[in-house]
């Protein structure tokens, strides 16, 4: 079985996406000391590239520039998790999308949901291992308005990016 390549086009959409999300994370942050982190919404850009270029870019773009936000950003213990956890959501969205999408369109909000839930929970145990049970509860609702908000904001540019029929002319690309 022969196995496909990225093309140079593919590894261009993912470094374009990844530097959106960089951008949005590291230039859009709220540091939080208690948890020894921040909150950002870079998720949202996460989600908009799950969307339009599918869960295995979507998912190189989140941890690329989730990871490289926590290098620049100098949260160096994060990097590893970071890339993880952020390819980790974004997988398990788009492979839930591509698993429900023929039920509905708009199913891709619950899967969203749902992996969203996945990277709060992931992200509170590497806290809980990192510094502990208080930090780790106490960053909950932080990741929780952290991905939600970025969530919201990914489904704003989705529907109008579908108005204006950008989404369609990606899709042809």
């Amino acid at each position: 079985m022969k196995q496909k390549t990225m093309t140079t086009k593919d590894i261009t959409i993912v470094g374009v996406m990844a530097a959106l999300v960089f951008a949005a994370t590291y230039f859009l942050k709220i540091n939080m000391p208690l948890t020894m982190g921040y909150v950002h919404l870079g998720d949202s850009m996460i989600f908009l590239a799950v969307y339009l270029f599918g869960w295995k870019k979507g998912a190189l773009a989140g941890a690329i520039g989730g990871a490289m936000s926590d290098l620049i950003g100098g949260y160096v213990i994060w990097i590893v998790p970071t890339f993880a956890i952020k390819f980790i959501m974004a997988m398990v969205a788009g492979l839930l999308f591509d698993l429900i999408k023929s039920k509905g369109k708009y199913l891709y909000i619950a899967t969203y949901i749902f992996a969203g839930l996945i990277q709060v929970a992931l992200y509170s145990l590497a806290h809980l291992v990192f510094f502990g049970v208080a930090p780790a509860i106490s960053g909950i609702p932080g990741l929780l308005g952290q991905t939600y908000s970025g969530l919201i904001i990914a489904l704003c540019l989705i529907v109008a990016f579908e108005k204006a029929h950008v989404v369609a002319k990606i899709k042809q690309m």
